[in-house]
């Protein structure tokens, strides 16, 4: 079972990868990338895949830089989203678990009234001379 402590941890680090990877882009690519809010922008659409091309890094070590975000952004949401699955998986087991036990509880009660009849007719039919 995945520890549930795990997700916030995984969007801050995406979040504080965002961040960096725009800071660094700006410092790097001033040409493509003017403010850091622009390079924080690219490196968001990059890392969450979307890519809308409005802006992109030129020079060699720009496009380095989004070589880097593109897998680290594939990588954190695949993480993230295995994460949130693996919640949801959790959470639906626990409920088949209880669903299960509920079923079991009543089968026995059943089997215990079953039992107990069947216990009254053998002793009647046990009380009764044969004919």
């Amino acid at each position: 079972m995945l520890d549930r402590r795990v997700f916030p941890y995984l969007a801050g680090m995406t979040a504080v990868l965002m961040v960096i990877t725009g800071i660094v882009a700006h410092v790097i690519d001033e040409q493509d990338f003017p403010t850091i809010e622009d390079g924080i922008w690219w490196s968001i659409v990059t890392l969450a895949t979307v890519g809308y091309g409005d802006i992109v890094p030129h020079t060699t070590w720009g496009r380095v830089l989004g070589g880097a975000v593109i897998i680290l952004g594939v990588t954190f949401l695949s993480f993230l989203i295995a994460t949130v699955t693996s919640l949801f998986v959790d959470a639906d087991r626990a409920e088949l678990v209880e669903a299960r036990a509920a079923r079991e509880e009543e089968m026995r009660t059943t089997l215990q009234s079953i039992d107990q009849r069947l216990a009254a007719v053998e002793r009647l039919l046990a009380e009764k001379p044969p004919r």
